[in-house]
Parts: structure tokens; sequence; C-alpha cells
């Protein structure tokens, strides 16, 4: 997003807070999180929902009006985040959790090379439909039924199950160090947590993410 020419890029933030990971790899991990307004599966209007390619999205990522949101330059974006980070935290262990939304709309090298300048590690939640820059520290791919797939690399791989249309076995060959499989949220939230448990103590490749941060009840 630019404004005439020679202008700098702008960013459309949803929301950035501070506050743990709460599923995956990295649970429990103090992080800030950086949700990128908009996404390519789905408009984030209710109106669209049902003749979206991802119907189940429970997240907010439509607009910049939530904590933090708002339209910013790559250098004001990571001011903001420094800023969300505690003043006594160390700073070689700064966390930042790219999502969205779907953050490969927005995110590209000139805001990567200033995250690390900024000494963040970056991670990434993304449906794996746009490539993903090397220079990414965590790419966790999130694959839904009926895209086509683009990233089918990376650090971790977390399956929302069950999910018509696409099956951990389809998915299980890609080059992934872990895989996840996630309970569908949902009326059947229990019905799906037993279903991934069970498929997980058959196939022990695979293990179970949990959203603890709505048990927890924090952002």
């Amino acid at each position: 997003m630019t404004k005439g020419k020679g202008a700098q890029k702008v960013y459309a933030i949803k929301e950035a807070f501070y506050t743990l990971q709460g599923e995956g790899f990295h649970s429990g991990r103090p992080a800030v999180f950086l949700r990128f307004s908009g996404c390519n599966l789905w408009s984030g209007l209710e109106k669209d929902r049902e003749t979206a390619i991802c119907k189940f999205c429970d997240t907010d990522f439509w607009g910049i009006d939530g904590q933090n949101g708002g339209k910013y330059t790559a250098g004001d974006l990571v001011k903001m985040l420094e800023s969300l980070w505690p003043a006594d935290g160390e700073e070689n262990t700064r966390f930042v959790v790219c999502t969205g939304g779907e953050p490969m709309l927005q995110l590209d090298e000139p805001l990567i090379d200033l995250l690390h300048g900024a000494r963040f590690e970056i991670a990434l939640e993304t449906n794996g439909t746009l490539k993903v820059p090397e220079s990414v520290d965590w790419i966790c791919v999130s694959p839904k039924a009926g895209t086509e797939v683009q990233q089918k690399e990376g650090d971790e791989l977390k399956l929302v199950y069950p999910q018509k249309g696409i099956s951990p076995e389809s998915v299980a060959h890609w080059n992934f160090t872990h895989l996840f499989l996630q309970p569908m949220d949902g009326g059947q939230t229990e019905k799906n947590t037993r279903a991934c448990l069970e498929y997980c103590l058959k196939n022990p490749r695979w293990k179970l993410s949990l959203q603890t941060h709505k048990t927890l009840g924090i952002p």
C-alpha cells in the first residue's frame, strides 16, 4: 500500500499486543502479536463467510480498529512493537508473531530487516498460499482445504482438524519439522479435541495443539 510516487509503503495493522503464544510449538512463550489486516481466503465480513474459501476462521482481522491498530510505515511499526516489549525484558529474547488474516499479503523484506535490526525473532503464521521469505525465523503453515499451498516447507505444520477436504495423511509428507493437529473450534470442540487426541496417539509423528489462550482468558 503506497501513496504517490516515492512514498513509503504503509502497512495496515488490525492490532498489536503483548501476550503469551497460546498454541503450537511456542505455546506459553511471551510474544508481541502483530496482526495484519486482510486475508485472501475470506473478506472478514460475516456476510461473506458462507462463500469464503475458509469458513471457520474465529479471528477478527478486518479493518485497523483494534488495539494499536492503524496504518504504519515500517519504521514506525517497529518502534511501536518495541514499545510493547517489557522495558526490563531480555532484549535478545524479543519475539514477534506475525499473523492475520494472512500476513504474507503485506510482510516483506524491508520490514523483516527492520525487525531483525530491532533484535526481534520473527515467527509467521500463514495459510501457505503465498511463498514466505527464507529470512523469516519460524514458519508455521496452517493449510486450508480448497487452496493451492505454495509453502510446503517450514518449521511447523498446524492443521485444523477435522477439516473436510484435507486430511493429515495428505500433508504429512510436506517438509516440516513439527506436525500439529489443532481441534476445530465451534459447536463440536470437545468432540474434535477427542478426535485429534486419538489421531495423535495412533500417529505419533503428530502432536496435539490446544488454544490455551482461550482457556487462560488472554488475547
